[in-house]
């Protein structure tokens, strides 16, 4: 389930006005929601090679709803996806066709189905210079059975963004990948009301797309970044002191 946007909101205008701290119009609110959902989705990576460490120490409880490793990977499923390519011969390589922007590749499989026998192979990823030079040799020339590929970008469309080019040899016939997607960004959407007020509208919301066990972070690193707004060191303060003890609580 998905942290609901309004119940955030709320929150914060609540803990906002209880304190006497100010107030926070919507827009700024949905600028403040969308820099939080980011960086706690980015946190998640390093704190998965931190948790990981110490799945492999045997450090950790692994009871089927305890493994901290296991529930911070939980937390990425909805960013998941596996994802088709598009070959583009203007830069002879294969084109993410997704509408949410990447944030990583992970296993790339190539399929070769014109060749006999036919195979779906595991690509290896290196970077530009090795494959330049691995494809060079005789011996270590890429097979269909053991492709190899190096990600850059290009310019599809005069104007537009770069986007991201999977270079693949040999060139298969289908490329597909399993890639984690950048959260789609949360918003507060509203009419107004006959008094000028703002009038939450569920219909055009969009709600953050973390885990509901992120509410907690959320509302402490959206009144962090409300006291910068505001110009109050004690909102900031008391905030981040906060989410340092939950940080803390779920590490240890």
């Amino acid at each position: 389930m998905a942290v609901n946007i309004n119940t955030v909101y709320t929150t914060v205008l609540y803990i906002l006005n209880k304190e006497q701290r100010g107030y926070i119009p919507p827009a700024e609110f949905n600028s403040l929601a969308v820099q939080v959902q980011q960086e706690i989705f980015e946190s998640y990576f390093p704190d998965g090679n931190q948790l990981n460490r110490v799945n492999q120490n045997n450090t950790q409880n692994d009871t089927e709803f305890f493994n901290m490793f296991k529930d911070n990977a939980y937390k990425l499923y909805p960013f998941e996806e596996e994802t088709s390519f598009t070959y583009n011969v203007a830069n002879t390589g294969w084109i993410y066709g997704g509408s949410r922007p990447l944030y990583r590749i992970g296993e790339i499989i190539s399929t070769y189905n014109t060749t006999n026998p036919q195979y779906d192979s595991v690509t290896q990823v290196s970077s530009k210079k090795e494959y330049t030079e691995v494809s060079k040799s005789k011996l270590t020339s890429p097979t269909n059975q053991y492709p190899l590929a190096y990600i850059t970008n290009a310019v599809v469309t005069v104007g537009s963004s770069p986007q991201v080019l999977l270079k693949i040899s040999p060139k298969p016939d289908v490329v597909k990948a399993n890639c984690i997607v950048n959260p789609t960004n949360p918003n507060w959407a509203f009419t107004t009301g006959t008094l000028g007020q703002y009038l939450y509208n569920s219909a055009s919301s969009v709600d953050f797309q973390l885990d509901t066990s992120e509410q907690t972070n959320v509302i402490i690193g959206i009144l962090k970044y409300a006291g910068v707004i505001i110009r109050d060191p004690e909102i900031i303060q008391v905030a981040t002191q906060d989410a340092a003890k939950v940080e803390q609580n779920e590490k240890s």
